[in-house]
């Protein structure tokens, strides 16, 4: 597939265009009415100043600090590069109000838009664009939002408490890598980035008292990247999540977020010196912030408070509450397909599975392991290969000139290599057998480039197929 015009693609120029400033942490109270402009701004990621957007002029966006119960308005400025929206995640709202394509006409390009928006739950959430936010998102278009419960003993106390953002960004040649205007160019709408950012900086610097506790508020704003937290030099205390507290506190080493998760953790630092902010995966550590903990001990401590883990009464009852509904058979059971008509190829064809390509079918049908519609594909040109010797082929029938095993199909023979003994050879850097369900490994940025339109070779459908639909999930 040739390469996208360059007219398709979104703007990069960063001439003309203002730098961007600190995010601010706007407090708004019962009836209060808030401006939000999408605009282009220049920032400074390392050795690089890129094109980014921002909402009022910084990245991540302002911290919308309001009580539970509170509506406030928001009216919305788009001078961005193309249409959008401002989705309130994880907030309860008016469904008109809810900032997709779905519920509202999406805000052209020098137009605004009106959102009355309601807080009804305590909790951290955050707002981002629900147009082309592979997109919108990566450019910088993220800002928290924190809802300060009615009940004041809601939390336990802490000296303060920070909001974070974590994101990544990939940079090619001293830009941000381009986005086709006319497609989604990456898998379900995202992709990984090559550098890390908290609070929107990839070097972000904080500092701590000798024994205070702050109660950090974390958001995974990435559109693909999973992030495994920890706080190195400090304790951890898992105290909520997406909407509100939990049940029970619970003292941790790490906790995972998954794109659009948040979790709410108290921290202690317990000895001066330097704590760092880290991303964890299966075999390697990234700093996200570095942070100087001072040598003077915190007056009065909130160390006994934090020594505790609590539980919350109110959870449990809820819990005991619709327990009965969780344990009562359901009334009716639903199946859902999702399928794609990815079109039959000309000439002869076979039919496979997307997901077990050694299931091939003359007629239609379905995979037994899977249950994935099989799709149609090329008939492949006839190949043998041995199964002790996978690099012995040949395109007629014979024997293995090195064992003098009798020459396979391909698709019998390979299945039969398999099952040879490990000899634990692995990529360098890489391990993608951590069993964990989750893919940690960074050379994923290359994974991008193979699901770019622009940049993958033509290939069967079967090795670009997924077998369902999928979108955004942020």
């Amino acid at each position: 597939m040739s390469a996208q015009p360059h007219t398709d693609l979104f703007p990069r120029e960063i001439a003309g265009l203002p730098r961007s400033t600190q995010t601010e942490i706007v407090e708004l109270t019962d009836g209060d009415t808030f401006d939000l402009r999408i605009a282009p701004v220049t920032k400074r990621i390392g050795e690089a100043t890129v094109r980014m957007l921002a909402y009022n002029g910084s990245i991540p966006g302002p911290t919308l600090k309001v009580r539970q119960g509170s509506e406030v308005i928001v009216n919305v400025a788009n001078d961005g590069d193309l249409e959008a929206t401002v989705h309130w995640h994880g907030v309860r709202v008016d469904n008109r109000y809810d900032g997709t394509h779905q519920t509202q006409a999406p805000i052209s390009v020098g137009g605004s838009f009106t959102y009355r928006v309601q807080f009804p739950d305590p909790g951290v959430y955050w707002y981002h664009p629900h147009i082309r936010e592979d997109y919108g998102q990566e450019m910088g278009l993220y800002g928290n939002i924190l809802v300060v419960p009615a009940d004041s003993e809601y939390w336990a106390p802490v000296d303060r408490e920070l909001l974070l953002t974590l994101d990544d960004l990939l940079l090619e040649d001293g830009q941000i890598a381009p986005f086709s205007r006319s497609e989604t160019n990456y898998v379900a709408m995202g992709r990984f980035g090559n550098v890390l950012l908290a609070a929107g900086e990839p070097n972000l610097s904080l500092n701590a008292r000798f024994g205070e506790v702050v109660r950090f508020y974390l958001t995974n704003t990435a559109n693909t990247r999973v992030f495994n937290v920890a706080l190195r030099g400090a304790q951890m205390k898992l105290v909520g999540n997406d909407s509100g507290r939990y049940e029970r506190e619970e003292f941790i080493n790490e906790v995972v977020l998954a794109p659009s998760e948040r979790a709410i953790v108290d921290a202690f630092f317990d000895k001066p010196g330097r704590a760092t902010l880290e991303h964890h995966h299966s075999e390697r550590c990234y700093p996200l912030a570095a942070i100087t903990v001072s040598d003077d001990w915190t007056v009065p401590s909130l160390a006994p408070q934090f020594e505790l883990a609590r539980a919350n009464a109110d959870m449990a009852a809820e819990r005991q509450r619709i327990a009965p509904y969780l344990a009562a058979a359901p009334d009716k059971t639903l199946a859902f397909i999702a399928e794609m008509d990815l079109g039959v190829p000309e000439g002869a064809v076979v039919y496979a599975c997307p997901m077990h390509p050694d299931v091939v079918s003359d007629t239609p049908g379905h995979c037994p392991k899977c249950g994935m519609k099989l799709l149609a594909t090329a008939t492949p040109t006839p190949s043998y290969a041995c199964p002790m010797h996978p690099e012995v082929v040949s395109d007629t029938p014979g024997r293995c000139p090195k064992c003098g095993m009798k020459l396979l199909p391909s698709q019998l023979a390979a299945p039969a290599a398999d099952h040879e003994p490990s000899h634990g050879h692995h990529d360098a850097g890489s391990d993608h057998g951590t069993g964990d369900g989750i893919e940690w490994e960074d050379d994923m940025v290359e994974v991008n480039r193979i699901t770019t339109p622009a940049n993958r070779t033509p290939a069967p459908r079967t090795t670009r197929s997924t077998g369902s639909s999928q979108s955004a999930t942020k």
